[in-house]
């Protein structure tokens, strides 16, 4: 199974069943909290029902085997669905009594994109029948369909809308589209080909083939001006203006998805691997943070100090992306490296008597964020399950 030693093994162990307490510990009965209540989640928001934090949460919890996590996978998905807007959009957030619906500033597109992949999900693996949820499904991919290029076949948002909430990407972004290619993957939709092929050729500029699209190729020639290829995929390409920075989600969840081929899997990998992504744990989710003096800073961006460079979103270590870096790793066939992964991810989850905590800072290594993050420990759990051959994994 894995060349760890008996310590490693039994660290795994020990975060699996503390990653299951946790996920009981915040579960509501009207679903699962991003975080454990304390007076700054309170303050912060985080006892709420998140629709991408819940969402992943979701994968875990079923298949878990622990009935009232099986129960709260549903309870979590029904709470978000209850406060669909009209038009098809799940909210960021709600209110675990239901008196409450969050859409973020500049919406927050990601949002209805997990839903989707959950509702999928628990589908296949829990105890629903395939039409649950089908009104909401329907909205929610009509929702999608209208952000949609009806070329390149690409979601389109504003800056700071998803996720990575206070960084500056926009457009066509790299983390938005490949959770747009696993929608149309799992629902069968149209022109799931035509996604693939641009989301390739813009993402991926530097590659020889020129795109066919005429305004592709426009968009290409901005990308590449003064840059050498990075080996990875861009975080965002808009009309004259591209991320560079090195989005580790992104590109994790771009081969994940399906959407890399085995070349451009490998190289991704061996780019994150160069640049020591997941050390000491894993994972930093940029590699190259935005300073203030580079063009894409944002005043927004140092706004409580948060954003800075390697802090939070701007390079900052996510446990949570930890966890998914390993089931890439998994789907890639790279199991000795990932079980490695995975108990290195399993001592960062318990660092402060198993704090669980959001994130870390990218050099210092000081903790930040909310304790008792749910959903470190809903993708430890994903990640173990991969690793494990569990069907009800991703």
């Amino acid at each position: 199974m894995t060349h760890l030693d008996v310590p490693a093994l039994a660290m795994i162990d020990r975060c699996a069943q503390a990653s299951l307490d946790l996920l009981q510990r915040n579960l509501t009965p009207h679903g699962i909290l991003a975080a454990s209540r304390t007076e700054a989640a309170e303050a912060r928001r985080y006892t709420r029902i998140f629709g991408r934090d819940a969402a992943i949460c979701v994968m875990a919890m079923c298949g878990s085997g622990v009935p009232a996590l099986e129960q709260g996978a549903v309870a979590s998905l029904d709470a978000l669905a209850a406060q669909q807007a009209a038009n098809g959009q799940i909210p960021k957030y709600v209110d675990p009594e239901g008196r409450d619906a969050d859409f973020w500033y500049l919406g927050c597109i990601d949002a209805t994109l997990w839903w989707l992949i959950a509702v999928d999900h628990v589908r296949r693996h829990g105890s629903v029948g395939p039409s649950h949820w089908s009104s909401g499904v329907d909205r929610a991919i009509g929702w999608l369909l209208a952000q949609e290029h009806q070329h390149f076949r690409l979601l389109q948002q504003n800056e700071a809308s998803d996720w990575a909430d206070i960084m500056p990407r926009s457009g066509y972004v790299l983390y938005t589209n490949t959770l747009w290619y696993e929608v149309k993957r799992r629902y069968a939709l149209e022109h799931a080909e035509e996604t693939r092929y641009h989301f390739n050729h813009l993402f991926n500029p530097f590659q020889r083939e020129l795109p066919k699209y005429h305004r592709a190729r426009l968009l290409r020639h901005y990308a590449r001006r003064g840059r050498r290829d990075p080996g990875l995929y861009l975080s965002f390409v808009n009309l004259s203006v591209v991320g560079h920075e090195g989005d580790v989600f992104g590109n994790i969840l771009a081969i994940q998805s399906g959407l890399a081929d085995t070349a451009m899997a490998y190289r991704i990998v061996e780019t994150l691997s160069a640049a020591n992504a997941s050390v000491p744990y894993p994972v930093r989710v940029v590699l190259q943070p935005l300073t203030p003096q580079h063009p894409l800073w944002r005043l927004y961006m140092g706004r409580h100090q948060q954003n800075l460079v390697h802090q939070y979103h701007n390079g900052g270590i996510w446990p949570f992306v930890g966890g998914f870096w390993v089931l890439m790793l998994a789907r890639l066939g790279l199991h000795a490296p990932a079980w490695s992964e995975l108990a290195r991810l399993a001592q960062v989850n318990a660092l402060n008597d198993w704090r669980f905590t959001e994130w870390f800072h990218g050099r210092t290594l000081a903790p930040r964020g909310m304790a008792g993050q749910s959903w470190n420990a809903a993708t430890f759990l994903l990640a173990r399950r991969a690793l494990r051959g569990d069907a009800a994994g991703w």
